[in-house]
């Protein structure tokens, strides 16, 4: 394992002198968040807890809810899951995000931005062309939206453009897997 390996797992460094020796522990955990992406389930609770329940089943860590949520019961079923969301142009997003928070969840709408083992990860639904923007103009290595309800895989310079696709509204409801790690994606049908 590299020193970037390590840097990317470290969480904390714990100190202590014991009979004027000075101790040093450092704690390690696993900082590798498998990311499961969701979008645009637009009330639909019940697709919601499929998409969650198969990508925890595909080894998702950590959740980015990328917006149109529309109902409190969507964000429900992140309850207790570290989940990170944005709110999409139908979203009463006072009174949703009073509820995420309440949740737990960590909310960062319109824009939010992550560092992974040393990956910018920038998320936001879509339809506001400023945080579009703003998050090329950070040099983020990924933008993760939805909005459009279609899957999206590409580059555009150095930026990985990602829309995992819709859990509503669409002809095929998708969810999705992101490894920042090792940079693999997994786009995955949710029945």
């Amino acid at each position: 394992m590299d020193w970037e390996q390590i840097e990317s797992r470290l969480c904390w460094v714990e100190s202590w002198s014991v009979f004027g020796i000075d101790r040093l522990r450092i704690v390690v955990i696993e900082y590798q968040h498998i990311l499961g992406l969701i979008s645009d389930p637009h009330g639909d609770a019940a697709r919601t807890r499929s998409a969650i329940e198969l990508l925890k089943a595909k080894g998702a860590t950590a959740f980015i809810f990328l917006g149109d949520a529309e109902t409190e019961s969507v964000l429900d079923q992140f309850t207790g899951l570290k989940t990170w969301v944005v709110f999409g142009n139908t979203d009463e997003v006072g009174p949703l995000g009073d509820h995420a928070r309440l949740l737990g969840l960590q909310v960062v709408h319109p824009l939010g931005t992550l560092q992974i083992n040393g990956k910018s990860v920038a998320f936001t639904h879509g339809h506001l062309d400023q945080c579009v923007a703003d998050a090329f103009a950070s040099g983020a290595d990924y933008l993760l939206h939805g909005h459009t309800h279609r899957r999206r895989d590409d580059r555009i310079g150095n930026t990985r453009v990602i829309n995992p696709g819709a859990l509503n509204r669409a002809s095929h409801f998708h969810a999705a897997i992101l490894d920042v790690f090792s940079d693999e994606l997994l786009s995955m049908e949710i029945v």
